[in-house]
């Protein structure tokens, strides 16, 4: 599994920046709404997840400017204009947006699209209505309605499942008009707690909290928000896809990520370096490198979005991998865990899902031509793109084009970087 077997026309070398962290602006649009002034945001990729918060906070009274591709000002302030906020098929805005709508004293109803429609949402009902909120939810699945003002308190949140949620009452009840306390059970994704801390913290808002094992949250109530200068951060989850990809068919170097990043995405670096790809960080870029690669054993519990690019990457090992924390994968845009064997299968990639272990198994080896289905999920469709590579022949990956939800130029960036290689 050399780079002899890479396919000459879809060798890789360049340098790509990914687009911005869609996790930092999506935090970073729902506090500019409850900013007073103005807040500059820069460094904004318009993908359809922000968008979809664009819309959002638009219809929650915020005035937002398109300065040009990359650059938004937005003059804050909560004061609907619609009754009906919807959320695309993003679940961080579901969950993110639900709490902030409960500050309302009318009712709002969340509503999505797609996949979305068909994901958990039934972490949020008892504990806003702890908080005072009424709720009325579509059996654990959105449609939401809710009608507040949220008042505060104290609230045991299940966060066992995702830390969306969490994101979302953090972010609100600094607004409340009580003190609040946070019990979370079994919090994972925690690396998104921090990334959400950080937001308000920015924004000049205080959260105190348990940092050994994020189970308790102390928010002050009558805080205020104030706009800021904002550049965002690339985006270490599409970041991963491209550097996966690096370490299978060439060189590359990506731009404008650290490893200093409070992103948890950042983990890709330990699971290349455990295959054997060669890594070399710099201040503001990494450059990944093809070595012969060797399976490996990672925990993607607090960073599920991997997954996808994790197996591209034992499938190019020689080996059995094996990654834990399957359990994160049944609430995303799909049943990953499912789908991702499903599609390696018919590439002649063995994957086998343990549940009891939580575990999911790959066998390296070479994949063969077939048609598969991307399920409508970005990270998938990006999955099986980077195992193409290895392919003489393209594969018909349905609906390829899912990837604008998080990383629109995806394709064009990878068709960049095989024209650099060529120029070699």
């Amino acid at each position: 599994m050399d780079d002899c077997t890479i396919p000459i026309g879809n060798r890789l070398k360049g340098e790509i920046t990914p687009p911005c962290s869609k996790s930092y602006a999506q935090r970073a649009l729902a506090v500019a709404l409850l900013a007073s002034g103005r807040t500059t945001l820069r460094g904004i990729e318009l993908c359809r997840d922000t968008r979809s918060s664009i819309s959002t906070i638009e219809r929650l009274g915020a005035k937002v400017e398109i300065i040009d591709d990359n650059t938004l000002v937005i003059e804050g302030g909560i004061n609907p204009v619609d009754t009906t906020l919807n959320v695309g098929e993003s679940g961080l805005a579901a969950r993110l947006f639900t709490p902030i709508a409960s500050l309302i004293g009318n009712p709002i109803t969340i509503e999505g699209e797609g996949t979305l429609r068909h994901r958990p949402m039934s972490m949020m009902v008892e504990p806003l209505q702890e908080l005072g909120v009424t709720v009325r939810d579509g059996g654990g699945r959105l449609p939401i309605e809710v009608c507040g003002p949220i008042r505060g308190g104290r609230v045991t949140v299940d966060g066992s499942m995702s830390s969306q949620f969490v994101t979302g009452l953090l972010i609100a009840l600094p607004m409340a008009e009580r003190d609040t306390t946070i019990e979370v059970n079994g919090a994972v994704s925690t690396p998104y707690i921090d990334m959400t801390i950080d937001t308000i913290e920015r924004f000049g808002v205080e959260v105190m909290y348990n940092e050994g094992d994020y189970s308790q949250f102390y928010i002050e109530a009558g805080q205020q928000y104030t706009g800021v200068d904002y550049t965002i951060e690339s985006d270490w989850s599409s970041a991963a896809a491209i550097m996966v990809a690096a370490a299978i068919a060439g060189e590359v170097t990506i731009k404008n990520i650290s490893m200093l990043s409070r992103q948890a995405d950042t983990a890709i670096c330990r699971a290349l370096e455990r295959a054997g790809a060669s890594l070399i960080s710099e201040e503001n870029s990494i450059t990944v490198a093809h070595r012969e690669l060797e399976a490996f054993d990672f925990d993607a519990t607090h960073c599920p979005d991997l997954f996808p690019a994790l197996v591209a990457l034992a499938a190019a090992a020689k080996g059995v991998s094996i990654i834990k924390g399957i359990s994160r994968l049944r609430g995303k845009e799909s049943d990953r865990g499912e789908v991702l064997k499903r599609e390696y299968n018919k590439l002649g990639i063995d994957i086998e899902l343990d549940y009891e272990e939580d575990v999911m198994r790959i066998v390296g080896g070479e994949p063969v031509v077939a048609e598969v289905d991307s399920h409508d999920d970005h990270r998938i469709a990006m999955s099986l793109a980077i195992t193409e590579l290895r392919l003489a022949e393209p594969l018909n990956i349905k609906n390829r084009e899912c990837v604008s939800k998080s990383y629109p130029s995806f394709f064009d960036d990878l068709e960049l970087l095989k024209a650099g290689a060529n120029e070699q």
